[in-house]
């Protein structure tokens, strides 16, 4: 019978601010924040010295909480600290896990309910200046191919507990985002958008906030995976302060989520930001032409054998970059699982599909043409640029109007590869198409069953224009046909959208932003 480990040996002092106790219980930690006056104390030997006051932690509503224990990989594990960081469309949290068997310390890394367990990571040779790093570009470190995925500003906003390290409160550094690409054998398309384990891929930070930087390498977890236990209760969960005023109307306004980044008023349509916490200045930007979702906000439903909840909506539109005047909208929703975190629901001319930002990145041809993902190869269907024009509900990055993306969607058979880019940001999201009786049953929208019912949705032609298949001619014959016989338009633009609109050939975005600063 294998014995257990043995204790650590608990370091405890006297907070030099308040005098409570503070306790180490790894030798490797360094650093700690008073759960009684937020003091943030150092460690030098056995005395313990005040260097300033920690800020107050944001309230996220995790379900994780101090004192909480696991096992990763077999190895049983205790939270005992966490940081908190910001960077400009968002947040997330790192927490501190000691090893129980020989006290080192990992990271668990949470961000919009998503996790990656993190350790650290040596390097064979120095890091290049942080600016050296481009977003899509591709990249060799410990002989293992990277792409560069993310490159942001951040700075930590708050901590508790034990620490290892404390980057200075509120300097803001960058943070560069690596994402491998390829996967383990056996990895599954089903894993990547709710079920089963996720792939086996990794995300690799680097953290210019210290010199040399510091490295992590992160693989993406399930948190029903980690067998915790001690984990916080709905019951402890409280809305304090959730509730304000529209900044632009007044109407009284609840925050569903504490994740949320923004959101828009259900009375004048404005979209609200929150970034700054709800005790800072509300920033809103007004929307006209209300558009009503097919499925209804706060709805719930079981897909892919996981209770998701609705709570955003945006629809966007897709321009042909060698033709701006041609364009083709799609809607997307947000879904939510407290431990599943975020996925979307695509309604596109193709179809509904359900998908999720990616954790690897796929190797990509040189001509663009292809790109393989999972032992999948996928083919290009489109190039365009899109851009959100209408958003209602909540959001866990800082939605806006008018926001744009350069997008390249894949398809194999009715699965779905999408790339999404900004200057700052790559995100990569799979998925596949599903049957939209499916939607309909799972939402108990059956009695609206037509109204979600799309084409049949048939495997992926590559070079099969929309423009030559036979329904498209026999459209064009009859538009000729009206136009000979009326001359003039009839569209109210008060009543419906009179500019022209192209074939949808993919099955949406996939998901906006990523964030995260490298944990997503």
């Amino acid at each position: 019978m294998a014995t257990a480990p043995q204790n650590q040996r608990t370091y405890r002092a006297p907070c030099p601010g308040c005098g409570a106790p503070v306790e180490f219980r790894s030798a490797q930690s360094t650093h700690a924040v008073c759960a009684y006056c937020s003091s943030t104390v150092v460690r030098e030997g056995e005395v313990l010295k005040r260097i300033g006051k920690m800020a107050e932690l944001f309230d996220d509503h995790s379900p994780l909480q101090l004192t909480a224990s696991g096992k990763y990989q077999g190895r049983a594990f205790t939270l005992v600290g966490r940081l908190q960081y910001k960077y400009p469309e968002g947040s997330w949290t790192e927490w501190h896990a000691l090893m129980d068997d020989d006290g080192s310390s990992a990271f668990l890394s949470e961000d919009n309910g998503a996790y990656v367990w993190v350790q650290a990571q040596a390097t064979q040779q120095a890091l290049p200046e942080a600016g050296r790093f481009r977003v899509g570009a591709s990249t060799a470190i410990n002989g293992k191919t990277y792409t560069v995925t993310s490159h942001q500003t951040v700075a930590l906003i708050a901590a508790q507990g034990e620490l290892p390290r404390l980057p200075a409160l509120g300097v803001q550094h960058a943070m560069v985002e690596l994402r491998s690409q390829g996967a383990a054998a056996g990895s599954q398309i089903g894993s990547a958008i709710g079920q089963g384990t996720p792939e086996a891929q990794e995300v690799l930070s680097l953290d210019y906030g210290s010199t040399p930087p510091t490295v992590t390498r992160g693989v993406p977890v399930l948190l029903d995976d980690l067998a915790l236990t001690g984990l916080r209760s709905e019951q402890t969960k409280e809305e304090k302060g959730r509730q304000f005023a529209c900044p632009n109307c007044g109407a009284s306004l609840t925050v569903q989520l504490a994740q949320s980044k923004s959101m828009t008023c259900a009375s004048c349509h404005s979209i609200i930001d929150l970034s700054n916490g709800i005790g800072g200045e509300l920033r809103h930007a007004e929307q006209d032409e209300p558009i009503q979702p097919l499925i209804p906000l706060g709805s719930t439903g079981q897909l892919q054998g996981v209770a998701w909840q609705v709570v955003g909506y945006q629809h966007r539109m897709g321009f042909e970059p060698s033709d701006p005047d041609e364009h083709f909208g799609w809607d997307e929703y947000l879904l939510f699982n407290a431990k599943r975190g975020f996925s979307f629901l695509v309604d596109s001319t193709e179809g509904w599909s359900m998908v999720k930002p990616a954790t690897g990145t796929p190797v990509v041809s040189e001509n663009l043409q292809s790109a393989t993902y999972l032992g999948t190869r996928y083919t290009l269907k489109e190039s365009y640029n899109a851009e959100t024009n209408y958003v209602v509900g909540e959001f866990y990055w800082q939605v806006a109007r008018g926001q744009k993306t350069l997008n390249r969607d894949y398809a194999s058979g009715k699965n779905l590869l999408s790339l999404e880019q900004t200057p700052q940001e790559l995100t990569w999201s799979v998925g596949a198409q599903i049957d939209s009786a499916l939607v309909a049953k799972a939402f108990k929208l059956e009695d609206k069953k037509e109204l979600l019912a799309r084409s049949d949705v048939g495997p992926f032609v590559p070079n099969q224009s929309p423009f030559s298949k036979p329904e498209f001619l026999i459209f064009v014959v009859f538009a000729l046909v009206v136009l000979a016989v009326s001359q003039c338009s009839s569209c109210d633009p008060q009543v419906e959208n009179c500019t022209s609109s192209s074939y949808r050939s993919s099955g949406g975005s996939f998901g906006g932003y990523s964030g995260g600063g490298g944990h997503k």
